[in-house]
């Protein structure tokens, strides 16, 4: 999701972190049981080749109440979505005064990786939570927008621009060490989906070898730490043959079906956002999901609308565009996921950036069930 559209849950950076987790990595993952694969154009999931659903929740690990997230992962399982997109990263330049909770602490003088309360136990407690409930995670490592740090953030501390930070040895070091962190935590839990290596990376200017390069390399490195696991890429799916607008170009530095060719990439994702991308939402979507099927299908692998949504009228607008990814399930298309999941907390709602569906909402009902 786009810088302009992640907003922060109210209150988060001053809760107070109750029911603390172990800081065993061990007690908050379950025993490997049967993890997600793919065959062919679908993904496998329970032992079963099946079209999946499925919702983001990018706050979820960033919650300081156990409860508050059995709630939701109560609500996600209930609601017979199987796949949850959150964030796997925090990174910060400047150490929390107080519990706010982060993951990573980047510094030119000697990066840390919060493994305490108000650091990884979080997420600890969400794969472990994912895991009583059935649903499955996809959880990625650095955001390409500024928001919990991201690119941004290794940049300010590490040097260069954004655009070099694929090349940036000292940067690609660090996020390396954090990948093995996160991977080693979690490498037997029977609730990780995928690992992704960033959320809508995007290298504007570039020649589409700089991110096929990276992703290469680094989800090589993943596989050699975990070999179970599927991983991919997490990008909204720009370059793509079939029409001439702007999300179709490599203007970004990507080439959607050529980075799908990586062997050890294995699904593609492409996210679906026509009024932010200055296209017609009328015309655009259907389109963009038929194109995007036909690549997976050359390749041989499933294709994952991983993010979509409308400001207004959700039902109407984005019903459609579901039925639209679902007509294609034989045809290069293996699962779905909205943006985003909104929930009742103790706190109160969740972050409602306008494209949020509640859950037992009237958008919900007609989107989900």
């Amino acid at each position: 999701m786009i810088a302009t559209r992640l907003v922060r849950l109210l209150g988060l950076t001053a809760a107070l972190l109750t029911n603390a987790v172990s800081a065993a990595p061990s007690a908050a993952v379950a025993a490997a049981a049967s993890v997600p694969s793919t065959s062919g154009l679908r993904f496998v999931f329970n032992g079963s080749p099946s079209y999946l659903t499925g919702t983001n929740a990018y706050w979820l690990p960033f919650l300081t109440n156990n409860a508050d997230v059995d709630l939701v992962m109560d609500h996600v399982a209930k609601s017979g979505l199987k796949i949850l997109r959150v964030w796997g990263f925090n990174d910060v330049t400047t150490k929390p005064s107080d519990s706010t909770v982060y993951f990573q602490y980047l510094s030119a003088s000697g990066s840390q990786i919060n493994t305490g309360s108000n650091g990884l136990q979080r997420l600890d407690y969400v794969v472990k939570s994912a895991a009583q409930h059935g649903v499955s995670l996809i959880i990625n490592f650095v955001n390409n927008w500024s928001d919990y740090g991201g690119m941004p953030a290794y940049v300010s501390v590490y040097g260069g621009t954004k655009e070099g930070w694929y090349t940036n040895s000292k940067a690609q070091a660090q996020y390396r060490l954090y990948i093995k962190e996160i991977v080693s935590r979690y490498a037997d839990s029977s609730s990780i989906f995928a690992w992704e290596l960033a959320n809508e990376s995007r290298c504007n200017g570039c020649a589409t070898s700089v991110i096929h390069d990276w992703a290469a390399s680094t989800s090589a490195y993943i596989k050699g730490l975990d070999s179970k696991h599927l991983v991919t890429l997490g990008d909204e799916g720009f370059g793509l043959s079939g029409d001439t607008s702007y999300p179709y170009q490599t203007g970004e530095g990507l080439d959607f079906e050529k980075n799908l060719g990586i062997s050890t990439i294995d699904f593609g994702t492409y996210h679906l956002y026509p009024k932010t991308w200055g296209v017609s939402q009328a015309s655009f979507p259907t389109d963009w999901i038929k194109y995007h099927a036909a690549a997976c299908k050359r390749v041989g692998k499933p294709c994952l609308l991983e993010e979509y949504g409308s400001e207004t009228d959700h039902c109407s607008v984005e019903k459609p565009w579901r039925e639209a990814s679902l007509a294609l399930k034989d045809s290069g298309m293996g699962a779905d996921m909205f943006w985003q999941w909104g929930d009742q907390l103790s706190t109160g709602k969740t972050s409602d950036d306008g494209y949020t569906i509640f859950y037992g909402s009237s958008d919900a009902k007609c989107l989900i069930y």
